[in-house]
């Protein structure tokens, strides 16, 4: 696992200067004996670049500082899970059209347009992100997007 910790961060180090830090192994499922390489970086960054997985093992990313103003959501309501999806796909558009020049200047690239600003924001691959949620939402496992809670919560 140690050799595969530091090959990890052998390749991704690059990333460091983009605000990436390798956090290093964590157990994900203790049963199972089923382990995951930790990371974590700022809302604006190019998920392109950080694999799901790395020699077998799962990446586990997760956000550190300030989320937009998109994504807040008041946690202190009872259920709000049930009402409100944070990573609901409407609220990655919203903030790219707001934010995309942003964007651009945090990532460093002058050229990016809408759906690879999608892509680098939401996960890596917006589409399938997107088609993901509306699978999960016709399960009933997550609410829809409601523009209504979300302009209430704003």
């Amino acid at each position: 696992m140690l050799q595969i910790l530091t090959r990890f961060k052998e390749k991704y180090k690059p990333l460091l200067k983009k605000g990436l830090v390798i956090e290093g192994m964590v157990v994900i499922d203790h049963a199972r004996r089923k382990n995951a390489i930790s990371v974590s970086k700022p809302f604006i960054f190019d998920n392109r670049n950080i694999p799901k997985s790395f020699d077998g093992i799962q990446v586990k990313k997760r956000i550190t500082g300030e989320m937009p103003v998109e994504f807040q959501i008041d946690r202190s309501q009872p259920d709000w899970h049930k009402r409100e999806y944070i990573w609901a796909p409407e609220r990655f558009e919203q903030f790219v059209d707001r934010a995309i020049v942003e964007i651009r200047e945090k990532l460093g690239e002058a050229d990016l347009n809408r759906e690879e600003a999608l892509d680098a924001i939401c996960f890596g691959d917006f589409e399938e992100h997107s088609r993901k949620v509306k699978r999960l939402i016709r399960e009933g496992k997550v609410p829809s997007y409601n523009k209504a809670n979300n302009l209430a919560t704003a």
